[in-house]
């Protein structure tokens, strides 16, 4: 039972802490703008999931601006292929998520809040607007409030980071 209830993550320092907070609070702020403007504030919920990434572990691979966006983009582009070609039904849902995963990987965007966008676009039936906004608008709003909190409050860090090459 322990190695259910262990925690992995170590401890962050506390301004470290403060700064994702005020970075996911910022991003947030913006995504929520937009979309009180557009009239409906549930649809960025897979963003929020996405802030957490970009501000709490900046520094994995799943929180870089290519997996933000693209895993987010990729994602609702294929629930919204499924949207219009097949029947609904609740198996839509995990194919929609099952198909995202696996299109994710092969592209090397694996971004795991863009999974909720498939359910979102499986179950709402949002259009095609939705992969302009809010996805596209609010990926990208999250990753520059990520580039200017990351690099204007301490402690300061690199986001996104430094290019290295890809291992074969």
């Amino acid at each position: 039972m322990r190695r259910f209830v262990r925690r992995h993550q170590p401890a962050p320092c506390r301004l470290c802490a403060v700064k994702a907070g005020i970075g996911g609070l910022i991003a947030i702020a913006l995504c929520a703008a937009m979309a009180e403007a557009a009239g409906n504030l549930l649809l960025i919920a897979p963003l929020a999931a996405s802030a957490v990434l970009v501000f709490g572990v900046h520094e994995s691979p799943l929180a870089q601006p290519a997996n933000v966006i693209g895993g987010h983009l990729l994602s609702t582009a294929i629930a919204l292929v499924l949207a219009e070609v097949l029947p609904p039904g609740w198996w839509t849902l995990p194919l929609g998520v099952g198909l995202a995963i696996a299109a994710m990987a092969v592209a090397r965007v694996t971004h795991p809040p863009a999974g909720a966008d498939a359910l979102v676009v499986l179950a709402l039936h949002p259009g095609w607007w939705y992969l302009v906004f809010p996805i596209l608008a609010g990926s990208v709003a999250i990753v520059l409030a990520g580039v200017i909190v990351h690099r204007w409050l301490p402690p300061r860090g690199h986001y996104p980071l430094p290019h290295t090459a890809p291992e074969p």
